[in-house]
This record gives structure tokens, sequence and C-alpha cells, in this order.
């Protein structure tokens, strides 16, 4: 079963400088991108995002993995989001519609022709990652890293910055599968040895194998640092604790 078909793109984004007037007409295309997906998302509520290869095929175990982190998430009362495409995408989607939950998927259009996965409640399609990823993080009070590529790097290390430099809150990353990430962990150990980044900010990053351990993590993380109260609109669901 397969979802809404995407279709390619001409790649033309930084082509090379343009005419100034075609310049202007392409910061307002993406502006106007940018708004009009921000209104269609604006009512989902908290979300919990999940990053991971769109290559993972069911019956493995990062595609199985990320199914009972969609139905955790909803049993939450979360919002799951994902990009939206196959693979861990797909998974979490899958976990999170079958639960009931509401199951977000932000595509993006790729120089080739795709489908959207078929578990989504909600659905929106970006032309430039850029943009995708703003409201990727926007909706997000945690972020699950499943076992990924370049994509899924270019997501994690973006929110680890965005987390570290307090441009955002401060909200759980976790990364499932310690053995996975290893080599991702050891490097960034490296940098905290070479003084590029500061050792607490290893801290940053919560290392798992275990679902039941992850979902614990970013339960308690929320309860501690925010307010639930399902009274006010959907849009004011969680608010910042004020420190004591």
């Amino acid at each position: 079963m397969k979802g809404k078909v995407i279709r390619k793109k001409k790649i033309i984004y930084l082509d090379s400088p343009k005419k100034g007037i075609w310049e202007i007409g392409f910061s307002l295309k993406v502006a106007w991108q940018l708004m009009y997906n921000m209104y269609k998302l604006h009512n989902i509520g908290p979300g919990i995002t999940v990053f991971g290869s769109a290559r993972l095929e069911e019956g493995s175990a990062g595609y199985e993995a990320a199914v009972e982190f969609g139905r955790r998430i909803a049993m939450m009362k979360f919002t799951t989001i994902t990009g939206g495409g196959p693979g861990v995408m797909e998974a979490a989607n899958k976990g999170a519609f079958e639960a009931g939950g509401i199951s977000v998927g932000m595509n993006i259009v790729l120089p080739h022709e795709q489908h959207e996965n078929p578990y989504l409640t909600t659905s929106v399609i970006f032309e430039h990652f850029f943009t995708r990823k703003v409201l990727l993080v926007k909706h997000s009070y945690a972020f699950v890293i499943m076992p990924g590529g370049f994509g899924t790097m270019d997501e994690f290390f973006e929110v680890l910055t965005l987390v570290q430099t307090k441009t955002v809150d401060r909200y759980p990353i976790v990364l499932f599968g310690s053995d996975f990430y290893k080599p991702i962990v050891d490097l960034m150990k490296g940098f905290a040895a070479a003084g590029t980044i500061a050792p607490i900010d290893m801290d940053l990053v919560y290392i798992t194998d275990s679902i039941d351990d992850a979902m614990d993590y970013i339960q308690k993380f929320i309860n501690r640092h925010y307010n639930i109260i399902p009274q006010r609109p959907r849009w004011r669901w969680l608010e910042r604790k004020e420190p004591k």
C-alpha cells in the first residue's frame, strides 16, 4: 500500500546567482510555503519527532523498534512526527496510526518521484530541506534518533546544535542503537577531548538500546520541565515550568 505520489522536481536551488527578480520570487515562494505549512500544522499538539533511515524494511529490527516507538508516543497522547517517507519514518507513523494517535508526516520533494507513507493523519510537503527542518523541530518536545544515514545525521546534529547553543529549549535527544552509533559517540568524545565541545555537552544525548528506557527518560524529562494543560487550546497543551 502506497500513499500520495510526490512528483519529482527540477534541480535549481542554489544552482547559481539569478536575476534579482528571480531571487525575490524565490524568497516569496519559500516564505509562502513555510507559512502555509505552519498554518496546516498549527493544531497538531505537542509532538515527538522520530528520525531514521528511509531504507530500513519492514521486519528489520530498526523498523519494528520504530513501530513500537510510534505506538508508545501515541499512548503518551503525543503526536508522532516524521519526515513522512518510507523506512523508519513509515514505521513510526504506522505505530502511532494503528494505536489511534496523531501521525504527522513532513515530506520533501526530491529529484525523483516518490510516495508518502500511508499511515498519516496529517501530511505536508516541503520543497526545501531547510524549511522542513524548521517545522520538524518546532512542534517537538523530544527527538528519537534511530539508525540512519546522511539525512539522519544532518537532522541529529542540527537539533543537537540548537540545544547546545540554547537556540531552543533543552529537549531530550535519544540516540537509539548503541552499537550502530558507537563511531558517532566516539567522534563526539574526541571533540570533547580536543576541547572543541565542552565535556558536559555529552550529557545532551541519551544513548540506549531499550525502548522502555528511552520512553521513561522522555516522560520524566517532560514531567520535570513542563506542565501539561489539556484544558487549554491544543497549541498550549504544554507550558514550560517556571523555575522555583
